[in-house]
């Protein structure tokens, strides 16, 4: 990337989770600062103790600013809130101080992008009843970055290599996410996933929307919302870019699979999360641990750029260095080349 290294800031998420620990290991790779200057937002002994109980070889340089790190390959630079006991983190469990503690490293690090002292946010898991229990109402990541930095229009997209998802709705119930499916905000999605394709290099997107009702409705049989919300937003966004739909939900995203589609947008939750997790992910039943943790969370339509990693905090492994961080090596990674898309002015105007 013409020897550009962004600064990303990396928010580890809730203490008493896994994120510490793939943060370590994700920083522990020397191709991570090839392409980036990573920056944690968490507590320097953390760290120490998560790069201790993953037998990792690593200094932790703890700084107040980011114009402060080393950025070397074998140091992780972080910026300590000293916010909580990083030496006495009880693991595994939910708590109201891990839940503030994980709230306040996800400000930071937006407060610091918005201030132009980052180039990128990227986001280790947090959990949401924690944060309620802090005190902070929110439904997750997503909602976090669009109040903090007073978004009005976003969406979540998901991605697993050529696989991508973006969603008319996530966090809400499905009897809320059937109202959520309207003219005015299938087509503003549709818009966003486009932009973010041309960020990502890619220079002629190809666009799917997947239908709300079995077979896409039937033609009104089966419901009326691709008749009067899907097919009127799909026409509209077609004068700008390569769309078409409603597609049936159970073939739209075989085709995206075999090459026909760059972006399938999806009507609700579930019917984004579960193909692409069905990918990318890769659970080995005789060692009980996840072989493969592959595909990252990119929220559109934000002033700053944000990925995440693709799961959450994994309680039940947290602590023991057993935590797969290659969604967190690949949020780094594609942070990365959207920054440098930005910096080369690639970004597609609003």
């Amino acid at each position: 990337m013409d020897n550009y290294r962004p600064l990303i800031g990396i928010s580890v998420g809730d203490p008493a989770g896994i994120g510490p620990e793939i943060t370590a290991k994700a920083l522990s790779l020397p191709e991570i600062y090839e392409i980036s200057r990573p920056v944690v937002i968490a507590e320097s002994e953390m760290l120490d103790n998560a790069i201790k109980f993953s037998g990792l070889h690593l200094k932790v340089n703890s700084i107040v600013a980011p114009s402060e790190g080393d950025y070397e390959a074998g140091k992780i630079d972080v910026i300590n809130l000293n916010n909580i006991d990083g030496k006495n983190i009880k693991h595994k469990l939910v708590s109201a101080e891990c839940g503030k503690a994980s709230f306040e490293y996800v400000k930071k690090v937006i407060d610091l992008a918005l201030s132009n002292k980052l180039d990128a946010t990227v986001t280790g898991p947090i959990n949401k009843e924690a944060i309620n229990k802090a005190g902070y109402p929110f439904a997750g990541h997503t909602e976090i970055y669009a109040t903090l930095t007073k978004t009005k229009k976003y969406a979540m997209m998901l991605a697993h290599k050529k696989f991508r998802v973006i969603h008319v709705s996530t966090h809400v119930s499905m009897r809320e996410a059937l109202k959520t499916v309207k003219n005015s905000r299938v087509y503003t999605v549709i818009n966003l996933g486009y932009n973010i394709l041309l960020q990502l290099g890619i220079k002629n997107p190809r666009i799917a929307v997947a239908g709300l009702n079995p077979h896409a409705g039937e033609n009104g049989i089966f419901g009326s919302q691709e008749i009067k919300e899907i097919k009127p937003a799909i026409a509209r966004a077609s004068k700008k870019c390569d769309v078409v739909g409603p597609i049936p939900a159970d073939t739209v995203f075989s085709k995206m699979l075999g090459g026909q589609f760059d972006l399938v947008v999806v009507m609700y939750h579930d019917q984004g999360h579960i193909p692409i997790k069905l990918l990318g992910f890769n659970y080995n039943k005789n060692s009980g641990n996840w072989d493969s943790v592959s595909g990252v969370n990119i929220t559109c339509g934000l002033p700053i750029i944000r990925v995440s990693v693709d799961h959450g905090t994994a309680f039940g492994k947290a602590g023991e260095g057993r935590a797969n961080p290659e969604s967190m090596i690949e949020a780094i990674k594609t942070a990365s080349l959207l920054a440098y898309s930005k910096s080369k002015g690639k970004v597609p105007k609003k």
